[in-house]
């Protein structure tokens, strides 16, 4: 009998690399939090899960045949599930970046990932129990 270590771990695997890739962008975002006309943006983590339980392949490949064709950047990060974040309050400068709500998403995140690195270390050790036959 074989081992599927994805029927196993679940989704939990996937959520701990969208919540290793959210942290990156949070952090992208508190670091720009004085770059002028800076655009907050974050993962939308309802679309992801979606395009995981659909087993759609978000990945999103076009190439630019001619020079005046847009560029399809922005149709990637629309795929990816990566959006502007709407300002609660608009700065001067154009930038959207709210150093608090960043730091609240910042840390809300970090809760989100230790507890799916917790689900995922029991389902670890529920593995280990089963292989040992305890």
């Amino acid at each position: 009998m074989s081992l599927n270590f994805d029927r196993a771990l679940g989704i939990h695997e996937q959520a701990l690399k969208f919540r290793a890739e959210r942290a990156s962008v949070l952090a992208n975002n508190l670091a720009n939090a004085d770059t002028p006309n800076f655009k907050a943006r974050d993962l939308d983590f309802q679309s992801v899960l979606q395009a995981q339980q659909t087993g759609n392949d978000s990945s999103f490949k076009a190439a630019r045949t001619h020079a005046q064709h847009l560029s399809a950047e922005s149709l990637v990060d629309q795929a990816a599930g990566l959006r502007f974040r709407t300002s609660l309050q608009p700065a001067i400068d154009g930038n959207t970046v709210d150093t608090q709500v960043e730091q609240a998403k910042f840390a809300e995140n970090a809760i989100d990932f230790q507890a799916s690195f917790t689900f995922l270390n029991s389902k670890f050790k529920g593995l280990m129990t089963a292989l040992r036959g305890e």
